[in-house]
């Protein structure tokens, strides 16, 4: 069965009013704080087809009624309308991130503005070092047998490795060894380099070759293998703030959840080009985050996504607001990584 406007409307409001209230919601409130044109009873009929409908449930014996999962996602959907920043919010998120020194420093700032702003629990994946590119190779000599080598990537992410050599190999060389790798390699996307690093091996000078092929190995690792992907969290706090009702009455299964890497980058790491998803409830694949939301979406430079953000908290979320601000931030982020 379709709901006529009025039905979506009363939902709406519903829904609102629960966000903003965490108290279940009454016909006769509903008529005094919203112009919904229509009687108390009117609003009680309507209340009883969402109901059956499955939009809205009465969590106990009180009149009021509460929004269900379904509720919330035909909210989301159709009825909510995505609230745009206020100047002093878009500020306060440029200022922030923009004094950042370094990529560690620009993810640490972003999950501590994401949970103040949206005050839920804020979750920033480090850019994937498999969608990256090299911006540029250093090989520092530390002995005549061994070299560091870092690997500094589009994004500002930094890799380093020792290299040992089989056999002394001069300074020059060295400098050689460095114009070779970085005139190969600068602006490779990190996934496509294997080749090349072959290449470098087949095509350099024979007095240089063992020293490059010991060194090809050391760069197929940092380069290619299969690196851990590294989470930030922040506002963990939040989720106290809750009425009686959020996470089905235990933080205990949320919290065990949000202890795991593995269950965080299932979250924000698996997003699509300028996307954002919103689970909602039951909606999450992961059994311990059934009685949460998560808006999520990607960042990166231009159109490039390298990682995911966003935000974990109860069903009775400000979606709109939420929306908005992982989005805003997620762009900021992205903006500030293009410049550098």
């Amino acid at each position: 069965m379709g709901l006529d406007d009025r039905k979506l409307a009363v939902l709406r409001a519903i829904v609102e009013d629960y966000v903003a209230t965490q108290e279940p919601v009454g016909s006769k409130a509903l008529v005094e704080r919203h112009q919904l044109g229509v009687s108390p009873a009117t609003v009680r009929n309507d209340m009883a087809v969402l109901e059956e409908e499955g939009y809205i449930r009465q969590p106990h014996t009180s009149a009021g009624r509460v929004p269900t999962d379904r509720g919330y996602r035909l909210f989301v959907d159709r009825l909510s309308r995505v609230k745009p920043l206020s100047p002093a919010e878009r500020r306060a998120i440029e200022r922030f991130l923009v004094g950042a020194v370094d990529l560690d420093d620009v993810v640490h700032r972003t999950v501590r503005l994401l949970a103040q702003l949206t005050r839920q629990v804020a979750v920033v994946q480090y850019p994937s070092l498999a969608r990256s590119s090299v911006r540029h190779l250093e090989l520092v000599p530390i002995s005549t047998t061994r070299l560091m080598l870092v690997m500094i990537a589009d994004t500002g992410r930094v890799e380093q490795r020792l290299v040992e050599l089989p056999a002394p190999v001069p300074v020059e060389d060295v400098t050689d060894l460095r114009r070779l790798v970085n005139e190969k390699l600068v602006g490779t996307r990190l996934s496509d380099t294997p080749p090349l690093v072959q290449a470098l091996v087949e095509e350099i000078r024979p007095g240089l070759r063992p020293a490059m092929t010991t060194l090809s190995t050391v760069l197929l690792e940092t380069l290619v293998e299969r690196h851990e992907e590294r989470i930030a969290l922040a506002g963990t706090a939040n989720l106290t703030r809750g009425g009686l009702l959020d996470f089905q009455g235990s933080l205990r299964p949320i919290l065990e959840a949000l202890e795991e890497e593995v269950v965080l980058l299932k979250l924000i790491g698996e997003v699509e080009p300028s996307a954002t998803r919103i689970r909602i409830g039951d909606e999450n694949e992961i059994d311990n985050l059934r009685g949460a939301s998560v808006v999520s979406t990607g960042y990166g430079p231009g159109a490039t996504i390298v990682g995911g953000l966003g935000v974990l908290g109860p069903t009775r979320m400000d979606y709109p607001g939420t929306i908005a601000t992982v989005r805003a931030v997620a762009r900021y982020v992205g903006e500030l990584l293009a410049q550098n």
